[in-house]
């Protein structure tokens, strides 16, 4: 059945960067970047690239090597203000070509909160890049549950010059959570489908997310999206610097 989409409209993140404001440096055989967007291929697709805070002040550094091993670290809030909390993903992995046109990457990601009391979690993950495009499996092993996530990027075919990204994963709980109408929820499924276009030195990002759970049983919904419900975003984003 199909749910009506809520609509939320986040005008302008702060501090909140395009794709092109990435400070770029080599340092001999490694390659430093820092920028308010996730850099890294595979890691991009897993990490949280912002808040549903429009406040929120968030950015990141990734150090690669030309042997093709990398390691970096993405945090989507700073916690500065005081509806968001301090979230440091940090993750390591190894990207390898085999032409110009097809590659692999496998790596780790882990996800910390060092101002709340939340246990840490971990995700591994590896997909393949191909024609410019990505596709991967990632497997985590949060506090209170099982994640399996797919998810993709289509940056290899861009028709009118709009990115599209998707992720789809199932969660599997530790114990089933209780609802309203006396049922238990084991297990549930979300997913999202991101369009992206660079428009006067502004990132606009048309985001639609849903999951399996509709009224009462979203109580023990926990996923990746803001809403369990299906939920309208546009955002505007725009570097300061």
């Amino acid at each position: 059945m199909f749910k009506p989409p809520h609509l939320l409209l986040f005008s302008l993140m702060v501090c909140s960067g395009a794709h092109a404001q990435v400070f770029q440096r080599e340092l001999g055989d490694f390659d430093l970047k820092l920028g308010t967007t996730p850099s890294r291929s595979m890691a991009q697709g897993l990490v949280k690239p912002g808040t549903s805070d429009a406040n929120s002040f968030h950015g990141g550094l990734d150090l690669s090597h030309d042997s093709g091993w990398y390691v970096g670290q993405w945090s989507p809030s700073m916690g500065l203000s005081p509806s968001s909390t301090l979230e440091v993903d940090s993750y390591v992995g190894f990207k390898h070509p085999f032409d110009q046109t097809l590659g692999y990457e496998v790596g780790m990601i882990h996800y910390s909160y060092p101002k709340v009391e939340t246990l840490d979690s971990h995700e591994l993950f590896g997909g393949l890049t191909l024609l410019g495009s990505r596709f991967g499996i990632a497997l985590s092993n949060d506090p209170d549950k099982q994640n399996s996530t797919l998810f993709a990027d289509l940056g290899g075919n861009q028709p009118f010059g709009i990115g599209i990204s998707m992720k789809y994963t199932t969660h599997q709980l530790n114990s089933p959570v209780s609802v309203a109408d006396g049922g238990y929820v084991g297990s549930f499924t979300d997913w999202s489908v991101k369009f992206s276009r660079p428009f006067m030195g502004v990132d606009l990002n048309l985001i639609y997310s849903d999951s399996s759970l509709s009224g009462g049983d979203c109580s023990a919904y926990s996923g990746h999206n803001s809403e369990c419900d299906g939920l309208v975003t546009l955002k505007a984003e725009r570097a300061f610097y």
